[in-house]
């Protein structure tokens, strides 16, 4: 009979996403990891296979648990609103309490060297999902209710660089008001 585990699987999964969210990818060593889960690296590959399998499971957990948000954003009426919601959003975790700076995701492909390039085109995969999901939603209102001579597609490659630009800002210490800032100004596109 084996022995039951000692360790709650999805706190050690929470510890090694905060910790990912932190150092990147390439910085998140085994020590790193054994030191802030309190696990052994036997444990850790008995649980979660390899850091490869650890760094995917812990991104799935990012978009479960702190991405939820932009489902909601691209429900609203118009660009404009579905605009703030996600940079609003967006600005709330950069920022949030108790979790890194920062996005995850542009944390992760920032900082990935050429070894890690997997990791590096998964990540920019990740992030750059938004940008068809913001195209096709802006596609579907008239023309009118984006900002004056720009289309849907050039809409939303706008909105998805100021969030990345926005994580960029709040991993080098900019503040949530900052980030409001950034907010109001992108939301003058559609006027006063």
């Amino acid at each position: 009979m084996s022995r039951p585990r000692a360790f709650d699987e999805t706190d050690a999964l929470r510890t090694a996403l905060l910790a990912f969210w932190e150092w990147g990818y390439e910085g998140t060593t085994m020590a790193v990891l054994t030191e802030t889960t309190g696990l052994n690296k036997t444990s850790l590959y008995r649980t979660f296979g390899n850091k490869e399998k650890l760094f995917e499971r812990a991104v799935q957990m990012y978009h479960r648990d702190f991405l939820a948000f932009r489902t909601e954003a691209l429900a609203e009426p118009s660009p404009r609103r579905i605009t703030e919601r996600l940079l609003t959003g967006m600005a709330s975790l950069h920022n949030a309490p108790g979790t890194p700076s920062g996005c995850l995701e542009t944390t992760a492909a920032l900082s990935a060297g050429p070894e890690n390039a997997a990791i590096r085109a998964m990540m920019s995969s990740n992030r750059d999902a938004i940008i068809p999901l913001l195209t096709a939603r802006f596609g579907e209102f008239d023309a009118t209710e984006l900002p004056r001579g720009m289309s849907a597609a050039q809409t939303a490659a706008f909105v998805a660089t100021v969030i990345m630009g926005m994580s960029v800002q709040a991993r080098g210490g900019h503040t949530r008001d900052e980030m409001a800032d950034v907010v109001r100004s992108t939301l003058l596109l559609w006027g006063d």
